[in-house]
């Protein structure tokens, strides 16, 4: 269950898996869209999948607790823009620099897709850094 408040933070329920002195390992449940309708069980299409979280911390918690895990709302909007929205910007640029170059469409069309690949590589090479960024806190 998502929920934002009015002092911009995304709120998700969760279930304590595991906790040790560093971190605590917190299962949420991400429902698709259609987890409502009265057709789900039914569905091929309906969706329901299970994501672990470890927020860093020591907290008074103990496995099978039921939790909230906290994040700000602009660190959800800057893992959109990283994901998203630069990948696709990047894609267009290179494109348009090409077809005006008089590159064929073809040739231009895979090399904007192909800047795809150093991207996502140069981003996971990253993710340890990136990861510092984005920070989750716990409200029991």
């Amino acid at each position: 269950m998502k929920n934002s408040d009015s002092f911009g933070t995304i709120n998700h329920k969760g279930i304590v898996q595991k906790v040790d002195d560093k971190n605590v390992t917190v299962s949420i449940s991400a429902e698709s869209a259609c987890s409502g309708c009265h057709a789900e069980g039914y569905c091929t299409i309906s969706g329901k999948e299970e994501k672990i979280i470890e927020v860093a911390g020591s907290y008074k918690v103990k496995p099978g607790d039921t939790v909230t895990i906290l994040m700000k709302q602009s660190m959800g909007y800057a893992a959109l823009f990283l994901g998203y929205i630069l990948p696709l910007i990047s894609v267009i640029a290179i494109l348009i620099v090409l077809i005006s170059s008089k590159v064929p469409e073809l040739v231009a069309g895979v090399a904007s897709l192909a800047i795809l690949i150093p991207y996502y590589v140069t981003l996971s090479f990253f993710r340890k850094r990136i990861n510092e960024k984005f920070t989750f806190t716990l409200k029991a």
